[in-house]
């Protein structure tokens, strides 16, 4: 896919992210892997204002254009692609529900069979660390290895997919599930969950499940 239209895409996610509610104002940042680096939304300019001459292009050693500034959080979605080789592309945001449940420092445990769509039985909380910093993606690194969505302590949310599409629709879903695993909180705590079996039949079927996207 040309440049131009990985920018647009990138741009019309960022806006979909907002009006989905898991975003607010300019926190957050979407990726594409592109060439031997990514595409990544810049910093600090609202998602409503971008144009594809925007979004900035940073190689795999971490080089950017020249002129233009990414996000802060380039480091962790840089590695985020070299973690998973399936992934290419990246949505973080600071969706209410994961963020308080990242403020527990918590993982979302299996409460219902969509916990699945992140590849496994519970969605990990990775450790604090300070945003934009090199230890923040070591530990964005250690919690995607086998998740292709995590929690950040005291920050956020990451979901990574095959495209901007399949990784935005996990974005909401984690939203949701934090959403419920919140709730049920409030009632009863530890929440019952499901068994490692029950999970284990759910990620076969999930192979098969899940958001069609034509390319």
């Amino acid at each position: 896919m040309e440049r131009d239209s990985l920018a647009r895409s990138i741009i019309s996610t960022c806006l979909e992210m907002t009006r989905l509610g898991l975003n607010q104002g300019t926190a957050g940042n979407v990726s594409v892997r592109y060439r031997d680096g990514m595409l990544i939304t810049p910093t600090g300019i609202p998602y409503e204002t971008l144009t594809p001459s925007h979004i900035v292009y940073v190689d795999a050693g971490g080089k950017h254009e020249e002129g233009k500034i990414p996000s802060s959080e380039w480091r962790f979605h840089q590695m985020a692609y070299q973690t998973r080789p399936d992934a290419n592309a990246v949505v973080h945001n600071h969706a209410v529900h994961c963020t308080a449940v990242s403020i527990l420092n918590r993982p979302i445990p299996a409460i219902h069979y969509m916990i699945a769509a992140a590849g496994g039985n519970t969605i990990p909380c990775a450790p604090y660390a300070t945003f934009g910093s090199k230890k923040l993606s070591e530990y964005v690194a250690i919690a995607l290895k086998n998740r292709k969505a995590i929690l950040l302590q005291h920050h956020g949310m990451i979901a990574c997919e095959i495209n901007l599409q399949k990784a935005l629709w996990l974005a909401h879903e984690v939203e949701v599930l934090a959403h419920l695993y919140l709730a049920t909180l409030a009632i009863n705590d530890p929440v019952p969950v499901l068994s490692e079996a029950e999970i284990a039949t759910v990620l076969e079927k999930f192979k098969t499940y899940g958001l069609r996207v034509e390319e």
